[in-house]
């Protein structure tokens, strides 16, 4: 369904869940694959390149990136954490962390690439914001504002980018079944898969068909959206 031969790409957050599939997928696909995580994760390795990246130090991100080839052009925003807790009981610590590594690893990413992508005249950018991002959830005010803000850091870049053929756009995934979701509590995964319209919800590769859809030639004319693949839980 995809060829992404000769393109370089970088998944942040790619050794495990949703980024790891996108990576997966990339790389099946033909790409040079390079995964900014903290780890390697459970599983030993990750799809194609891996470096040490902390997400949320812009120094950490810059030095990451000088070491990347000059023609990366392909970048997905997908690195995130969680704090979980009402705001009446949620730490400086726990605001500020999500903040940083959700909304300010998407945008220390974007500040160090997006000059080589208008140097090739050519760029793709996704960034995994969540339909909470746009509802709202109750114990994610952290997490929500920082996908929310996600949304609006898309629009910005899509609009300082876009007259240098870069595409800036962002998917929304709802619940998805990742490895780590399985291990919630059965009352989580049955409370989202109420709220759906489809009664079944999303899968990881679900969620890396539309970001691969929005870096491939056949997205070229859509730049700014948000794309729901949700099962329809924000309806």
């Amino acid at each position: 369904m995809w060829d992404f031969s000769g393109r370089k790409a970088v998944v942040t957050g790619g050794a495990s869940g949703i980024g790891r599939t996108v990576a997966e997928m990339l790389a099946a696909a033909g790409a040079e694959v390079h995964v900014f995580d903290l780890s390697v994760g459970e599983s030993g390795s990750t799809p194609g390149i891996f470096h040490e990246v902390n997400i949320g130090d812009p120094e950490s991100v810059k030095a990451a990136v000088d070491e990347l080839p000059d023609d990366v052009t392909l970048l997905v925003n997908n690195a995130g954490i969680t704090r979980d807790r009402s705001i009446a009981k949620m730490s400086d610590e726990e605001w500020h962390s999500v903040i940083n590594i959700n909304l300010g690893g998407a945008f220390y990413l974007i500040r160090a690439l997006a000059p080589r992508m208008r140097e090739q005249g050519h760029g793709r950018i996704v960034n995994i914001t969540s339909i909470n991002g746009m509802r709202g959830k109750f114990g994610q005010a952290n997490y929500t504002a920082a996908k929310a803000g996600m949304i609006g850091l898309t629009k910005t870049a899509a609009r300082e980018l876009g007259g240098k053929g870069v595409t800036v756009n962002a998917v929304a995934p709802g619940m998805v079944l990742t490895e780590m979701a399985k291990k919630l509590p059965e009352e989580f995964l049955q409370k989202a898969l109420d709220e759906t319209m489809l009664k079944e919800l999303a899968t990881p590769e679900d969620i890396a068909n539309a970001v691969l859809f929005l870096l491939s030639e056949k997205a070229r004319m859509i730049t700014g959206e948000v794309i729901k693949v949700d099962s329809g839980q924000y309806i």
